[in-house]
C-alpha cells in the first residue's frame, strides 16, 4: 500500500480511530491490533509474502529466546550463524539470485565456456532489505548482550512489522523501538499534531518535489542521446532532488504516522545537502542504514583503529556493501565504491569527524568556506547519483560523455521548459525552508511556539493547496526505495 494513494488515505484514519477507541484496552490488544493492521498494510501489495515476514519474525524471536537460555560460547555462535544464514540467505535469493547467475555465466563465457542458464522470475518482496536488517540487528545485539531478548511475542511481531516503517525504514534498532511496545499507549494530542505536520511536509516533498522532478529525471536518463550536456546536467540535478524528496519524504510520513500512535521512530535524514564534506553527508543521509553498517560491520572490522591498509579496506567494504544493499546492479556497486573514494581523503587526514554540528549554527548565512565546501560536496554527490540512477554502467558513461562535451555550455533544449522552471522555483523554496529550519527535527516542528494559530493554519492551507495544484497526480508513483 502506497502512502500517496487513496487506499492509504482510507486505511490510516480507520486504523487511527480503531486503535484509540477500540484497541485501547491494554498493551497486548494494542500490539495485536498493530500486527493485524501492519499485515493488512503489507498484504495489500501481495499477501503471499506475509508468510515470509512471519517466518523471519519466528526465526529471530526463537533464536533470541534460545540465546537467553545458553551461556556456551559455541552454541551462542551457532545460533547467531543460523540467524545470519536464514536472513541473508532469503535476501540473497529474492534480491540477488539472477544477478549472481548472470555474472557467473558471463565470467565463464569470457573463457569460451557456455552454460545453459535458467533465470527465475523472482518477485522481490517490498521492504525485505529493511525488515531483514532490523530483525538481524536484534539477534546480533542479543548475541553481544547489548540487549535483553524479549519473551513478548506480540511486541516482537509489532516491532518487525510496524507498518509506518515496514517497507522503507527507518531501520529501527530493537533498543529504540521494541521497548515502546511493552507499555500501553495513551493518546498525546501534542505528539499527534506534530505527527500530522510532519506527514504534511512529507507529502509536499514527495508529491510536489520528488514526483515532479521524476518526470524530467526520467526524460533525460531514459534517452540521454537526445539531449545536450547542459540538459543532462540539469537531469542529474532533478534526480538529486527526486531521490531526496522521495526518500526523506517517506521517512517524514513514516515518523509522523508513528507519532499518531504514540511511537517515536529514529531520524533518517538531517538536511544532507548542506553537508560540508562527504563524511558529514553520510552522517545525515539514510542515517539508520549508515549507522547499521558502521555498528555491525565497520567497527567489528576494526573501523579506523587499524593500520592504513586495513583502514582503507574497511571503508571500501562498508561502502560497496551499502551500494550492493541498494540493488543487484553493478551501478550500485560503482556508486558505493565512488563514495568510498570520496570518503578516504577525510579519513586519512583525520577530518571525517570535524563537522559534527549543524552548518552555520545560530547564524542566518554560512561563511565563504562553508559555501564552497557545501557546493563541492553537493557536486560530487550529484556525480555519484548518475551511477545510482543509470540502468547500467554503459548508460552511465554515455550520460557522462555527453555532459563532459562542448554541449555542456549550450542552453538546454527540451519540451516542458516552463514546467521545469516551475519545479526549480519549488526546489529553491523547499531548500530555503530546510535551511531556515536546519536545526530543528523537521521544518514544521515547534510551530505552536513560533507562530500564531492563524499563521499556522495559513501555512497548513498553503502547503495543502500547493500539493493539490502543483503535485504530480498523473499516476501513483512508487517510492524509489520500495525497490530496495
Amino acid at each position: 500500500m502506497l502512502f500517496n494513494s487513496i487506499d492509504f488515505a482510507i486505511f490510516l484514519p480507520f486504523v487511527f480511530l480503531s486503535f484509540w477507541f477500540l484497541a485501547n484496552k491494554n498493551v497486548k490488544i494494542q500490539n495485536i491490533f498493530i500486527v493485524a493492521s501492519s499485515y493488512f498494510f503489507y498484504g495489500w501489495w501481495d499477501w503471499r509474502f506475509l508468510f515470509l515476514i512471519f517466518f523471519s519474525t519466528i526465526i529471530d524471536y526463537s533464536i533470541g529466546i534460545a540465546l537467553s537460555k545458553t551461556t556456551v560460547k559455541k552454541n551462542r555462535f551457532y545460533l547467531l550463524f543460523l540467524s545470519i544464514f536464514v536472513n541473508i540467505g532469503l535476501l540473497l535469493y529474492f534480491k540477488y539470485y539472477n544477478f549472481f547467475l548472470n555474472n557467473f555465466m558471463e565470467a565463464f563465457s569470457f573463457f569460451g565456456i557456455e552454460f545453459t542458464k535458467k533465470r527465475l522470475d523472482i518477485l522481490l518482496p517490498v521492504g525485505i532489505s529493511f525488515y531483514t536488517f532490523q530483525t538481524l540487528s536484534y539477534t546480533i545485539d542479543v548475541y553481544k548482550r547489548n540487549f535483553s531478548p524479549t519473551k513478548n511475542f506480540w511486541a516482537f511481531c509489532a516491532f518487525v512489522s510496524f507498518f509506518p516503517q515496514l517497507v522503507a525504514g527507518p531501520i529501527e534498532r530493537a533498543s529504540n523501538l521494541l521497548p515502546q511496545f511493552y507499555t500501553k499507549k495513551s493518546f498525546d494530542y501534542t505528539k499527534a499534531v506534530d505527527g500530522l505536520r510532519r506527514i504534511l511536509w512529507g507529502f509536499f516533498k514527495k508529491i510536489v518535489i520528488a514526483d515532479n522532478c521524476a518526470k524530467f529525471a526520467n526524460l533525460f536518463f531514459n534517452m540521454p542521446e537526445n539531449f545536450s550536456g547542459s540538459a543532462l546536467f540539469l537531469g542529474a540535478i532533478f534526480f538529486t532532488f527526486q531521490i531526496y524528496g522521495d526518500f526523506s519524504g517517506y521517512s517524514d510520513i513514516a515518523i509522523g504516522t508513528a507519532r499518531l500512535f504514540g511511537f517515536e521512530l529514529s531520524t533518517n535524514f538531517a538536511t544532507p545537502y548542506f553537508s560540508r564534506n562527504i563524511a558529514e553527508f553520510w552522517r545525515r543521509w539514510h542515517i539508520s542504514l549508515s549507522s547499521w553498517f558502521r555498528d555491525y560491520i565497520y567497527i567489528p572490522l576494526g573501523g579506523s583503529q587499524v593500520n592504513l591498509p586495513k583502514k582503507i579496506q574497511n571503508v571500501f567494504i562498508i561502502f560497496i556493501l551499502s551500494g550492493f544493499w541498494h540493488g543487484a546492479n553493478w551501478t550500485f556497486i560503482i556508486w558505493g565504491a565512488l563514495n568510498a573514494i570520496y570518503f578516504l581523503p577525510s579519513l586519512l587526514n583525520n577530518k571525517n569527524r570535524i563537522y559534527l554540528d549543524t552548518v552555520a549554527k545560530g547564524k542566518y548565512f554560512p561563511n565563504i568556506k562553508e559555501i564552497f565546501n557545501m557546493f563541492t560536496t553537493f557536486l560530487i554527490v550529484v556525480f555519484a547519483w548518475v551511477f545510482f540512477r543509470s540502468e547500467n554502467i554503459s548508460c552511465a558513461f554515455k550520460y557522462f560523455s555527453i555532459i563532459f562535451s562542448k554541449s555542456f555550455f549550450s542552453i538546454p533544449q527540451f519540451d516542458g521548459k516552463k514546467d521545469a522552471f516551475t519545479i526549480i522555483i519549488f526546489i529553491v523554496f523547499f531548500m530555503s525552508i530546510e535551511w531556515i529550519n536546519r536545526e530543528k527535527s523537521h521544518p514544521m516542528a515547534e510551530m505552536h511556539q513560533a507562530v500564531s494559530r492563524n499563521a499556522r493554519w495559513s501555512i497548513y492551507l498553503s502547503l495543502t493547496l500547493l500539493i493539490y495544484f502543483f503535485g504530480n497526480f498523473s499516476e501513483s508513483i512508487e517510492f524509489i526505495y520500495f525497490q530496495f
